[in-house]
């Protein structure tokens, strides 16, 4: 899977909610600050952590690509 950002970066939180991965800001918060969601394969507990184009963010068993 894929998202696309118009900006240089978008944080982890919201890349996981336009992903739709997770239903609200909450959500997310809870899953990333559980250690249930990897960037570029490392466990990230940031919601705050910002994505560039070519970063993969995985949740779920799904691994997201931003570009």
């Amino acid at each position: 899977m894929e998202i696309t950002i118009k900006d240089e970066f978008i944080k982890l939180g919201q890349a996981l909610k336009l992903a739709g991965l997770v239903g609200s800001g909450v959500d997310a918060k809870f899953v990333i600050q559980d250690g249930q969601v990897k960037v570029n394969g490392e466990v990230d507990t940031r919601r705050g952590k910002k994505l560039y184009p070519g970063d993969t963010f995985e949740f779920n068993g799904e691994v997201v690509t931003v570009k």
